[in-house]
């Protein structure tokens, strides 16, 4: 009998969604079950985008250019150029999802054997993308009790090797929304040029900064924008995580044409999605304001109930729509378990995400946990309420 190739073996499984066949079981137990475990938004997505879909009247439905169509490039360029002037269409790739974006970014980029530092805890499925690319993930480690700031630049000095090609950052973080300083991007920045490395940067939460505070984009890296790759999806910002869009933005041209080979051989990213994500653009500023209001509201009630909990410390998180919490347990994984098939209040129960799968280093993040602020405020309300009443009864509690 063949066996499973040592790549598939070596697969991670996503600490998201493991979980959820004790949370379909405690379904049809008759529970609800918050789900704060994953970041599917519930806020509607642009009208504009809704309209163009239902507005399609073509009849073929065609493969696009490999690397996006073109009128959707163009407008991307528009967008990142707001961001960071001097953004072109040729700079822009339209890839499936901001995971394709990482996949190419990599493969493109580095051989395997190749190693890229991650901050940790860090979006699980970089595990995924590095396994599949044979590259190797070293971390270093953020803490939860500076609301994980980008750790010592001594520290990423210390793991830098002859096998080192590339730094990945996510900027609002996730899982930690934790937002980059440009002071800390300037470290990194010297670091890069330094050691002459790639800087992989995840900005799929670059519209939701909260309190003021500005995002900085690596795009704005003049020494090193030649070893700057982007990663960005429209998931998140126009809440479309269903038409699977994304794109790889980087100013090297050399890496942007090696990219375009990987997307030639997956032939093109999914056209329906490249119109509502087009469409997307035409949002008003007024879309946003009101999305991040929301978040900030819906953020602000969690962490601060959070923190109401005897034993729970939460940081508040300057962007994307996450939170860390720090539980009097000794492992979130069996407590989220537990939640899911023992505890139940008012008919209700929470599922979130053990932290310990978004770590690299065996052991971390055995007291934490990832949640999601992607509902609506009662539900947040009860989701505390819940968590507040399970630590109480919790048979694994610490002091």
């Amino acid at each position: 009998m063949p066996t499973i190739s040592r790549r598939g073996q070596n697969m991670p499984e996503s600490p998201i969604r493991k979980l959820v066949p004790f949370a379909e079981k405690a379904k049809t137990q008759g529970k609800e079950v918050i789900h704060l475990n994953i970041g599917q938004p519930d806020i509607e997505t642009p009208q504009v985008a809704l309209d163009a879909i239902k507005a399609i009247n073509m009849e073929v439905l065609e493969y696009s250019h490999s690397a996006g169509t073109e009128s959707y490039r163009k407008g991307l360029a528009k967008y990142y150029d707001r961001v960071s002037p001097g953004v072109s269409a040729s700079d822009v790739m339209v890839t499936t999802g901001g995971s394709e974006a990482l996949f190419f970014g990599f493969t493109a980029c580095l051989n395997p054997g190749d190693e890229v530092i991650i901050p940790e805890p860090f979006y699980a499925n970089y595990n995924g993308f590095a396994e599949t690319t044979g590259v190797k993930v070293v971390s270093v480690s953020a803490s939860i009790e500076d609301g994980f700031a980008l750790p010592p630049i001594a520290e990423f000095e210390a793991k830098i090797t002859d096998k080192t090609k590339a730094i990945l950052i996510c900027n609002p973080g996730n899982p930690t929304g934790y937002l980059y300083s440009e002071e800390e991007l300037k470290q990194l920045e010297a670091i890069v040029k330094e050691h002459d490395l790639f800087l992989f940067a995840d900005e799929v939460y670059r519209e939701f900064c909260y309190n003021g505070k500005t995002h900085h984009s690596v795009l704005n890296l003049k020494s090193i924008e030649q070893q700057v790759i982007i990663a960005d999806s429209v998931s998140k910002r126009y809440s479309m995580c269903g038409v699977r869009i994304g794109a790889m933005v980087c100013r090297n041209k050399e890496v942007m044409q090696t990219a375009l080979k990987l997307a030639q051989a997956r032939l093109s990213p999914p056209l329906l999605g490249q119109i509502a994500a087009e469409a997307a653009l035409k949002a008003p500023d007024s879309y946003f304001e009101k999305v991040s209001a929301e978040y900030v509201g819906r953020r602000d009630l969690l962490v601060d109930g959070l923190n109401q909990i005897e034993g729970v410390f939460c940081p508040k998180p300057g962007g994307a729509f996450y939170a860390v919490a720090k539980l009097p347990v000794e492992d979130t994984e069996h407590f989220c378990q537990w939640i899911l098939e023992d505890f139940e209040h008012n008919g209700q129960t929470v599922m979130m995400a053990p932290l310990s799968g978004f770590y690299s280093t065996p052991g971390l993040g055995k007291q934490e946990v990832r949640l999601a602020y992607v509902l609506e405020k009662d539900k947040l309300k009860q989701a505390l309420v819940c968590l507040e009443k399970a630590l109480e009864i919790y048979p694994g509690r610490v002091k």
